[in-house]
């Protein structure tokens, strides 16, 4: 093997594997062979890693990612997502970006990231990526610039019972259901990801098992979180496309207010302000983010990777 080789496209190989999540485990305390052995990681998640000693040193994770928006955005962006009158961008979201503490300031992030830009410069529309405070300085120097997103909020009032109920993610018709349709949903936001319910179910099936629920009207499942009368609502899921309004609703009286973690198509009746998250910055590339400002939207809660 090559001094710093990079090694990608390993995710069957199982040494390597092992070697990634012991990585992932001792950095950011996750474990993605559970996901691996229930067959959602797809190779749109492909960690770049370099390898010394037959062991993973340093990665960065290539997440291939397309979006879908209606359009045009305000009046009538919603009868645009009905009928099918989308846009669709091709993006790669950095993430998983570790380095073994022996190996830390030999330029290995700078070697993997140079073989990224290689292989995908070309064939996307932008990278993305989220960065935590330590390490703002870092990628301008690979032409990443800094983004705001749009945070969408609204006060919520209704007589309504609560007609979501938490689906129980150990019934297997229920959890069976609940991929099928992840799996087939329409685009319900304003910048919607689509084709990857791998990484949905990353989440699912992990950190947000209790955050999952159903109702019948209006025929949609929800990832959301519930906190003092506060609904943040992460995503809808459901075959046609749904007004955000009648599934805040449906969770019923007891809800006073709403976070969108996604961005509404029609936000009619929602205050816009700016996502500002701790330790977090966004930083994005390329012209697929040219009129992201404009659009006045975010990259949704459950696309981080």
């Amino acid at each position: 093997m090559k001094d710093h080789e990079v090694i990608k496209n390993y995710r069957n190989n199982d040494a390597l594997r092992r070697s990634f999540n012991r990585l992932a485990g001792d950095t950011f305390g996750l474990d993605f062979e559970d996901w691996y052995q229930n067959g959602y990681w797809s190779d749109a998640y492909n960690p770049y890693s370099i390898v010394i000693d037959g062991q993973v040193a340093a990665n960065v994770s290539v997440n291939r990612m397309d979006f879908v928006c209606p359009r045009g955005a305000g009046e009538g962006a919603f009868f645009r997502q009905k009928t099918g009158q989308m846009d669709i961008r091709h993006f790669i979201q950095l993430g998983t970006v570790m380095t073994r503490e022996k190996y830390r300031g030999q330029g290995l992030s700078r070697r993997i990231m140079e073989e990224i830009f290689r292989d995908w410069e070309k064939k996307v529309d932008g990278f993305f990526l989220f960065a935590n405070d330590g390490v703002v300085d870092f990628y301008p120097r690979f032409g990443f610039r800094m983004q705001e997103e749009v945070l969408h909020t609204g006060a919520v009032s209704t007589n309504r019972e609560t007609a979501m109920a938490r689906v129980p993610m150990e019934d297997k018709r229920a959890f069976d259901r609940l991929e099928r349709i992840v799996r087939k949903s329409c685009a319900q936001s304003a910048f919607s990801l689509t084709g990857n319910s791998g990484l949905i179910m990353f989440y699912l099936t992990k950190f947000m098992r209790e955050n999952v629920y159903y109702g019948k009207e209006p025929d949609a499942f929800a990832v959301a979180q519930i906190e003092d009368r506060r609904l943040l609502l992460y995503d809808i899921f459901s075959e046609n496309p749904v007004e955000p309004g009648r599934v805040i609703e449906a969770f019923g009286r007891e809800i006073r207010e709403v976070v969108m973690g996604f961005t509404p198509v029609d936000t009619t009746g929602f205050t816009a302000g700016k996502v500002q998250e701790e330790d977090t910055t966004l930083f994005v590339k390329g012209k697929g983010f040219k009129d992201f400002s404009r659009l006045g939207v975010r990259i949704p809660l459950l696309a981080y990777a």
